[in-house]
């Protein structure tokens, strides 16, 4: 999935449960741009790295520095759902 479909399947997926308003694709990209960043400037997860921190994102998992690399560790819900294991 690129970005675009990312972006795409977000905004269908923000509909409400009671059908109310979504976001609209602007919206959602602007989110994934501030939240992963773009070519011209860090994201507030890459942010957030270089200052030592890991960023942790419930059960699906954490963004942490390792050696001055950006690695990912997924949560257990992440996993499970994964390993076809939720209920």
């Amino acid at each position: 999935m690129d970005k675009s479909q990312l972006v795409r399947t977000t905004t269908d997926e923000t509909v409400g449960d009671d059908g109310g308003r979504r976001l609209a694709v602007d919206q959602v990209e602007r989110v994934l741009d501030t939240v992963f960043g773009t070519v011209d400037r860090p994201g507030v997860i890459a942010g957030a790295l270089k200052e030592g921190e890991t960023v942790t994102l419930g059960s699906f998992g954490s963004f942490h520095g390792e050696n001055g690399t950006a690695a990912f560790r997924p949560g257990k819900a992440l996993t499970e759902f994964l390993h076809d294991e939720t209920s």
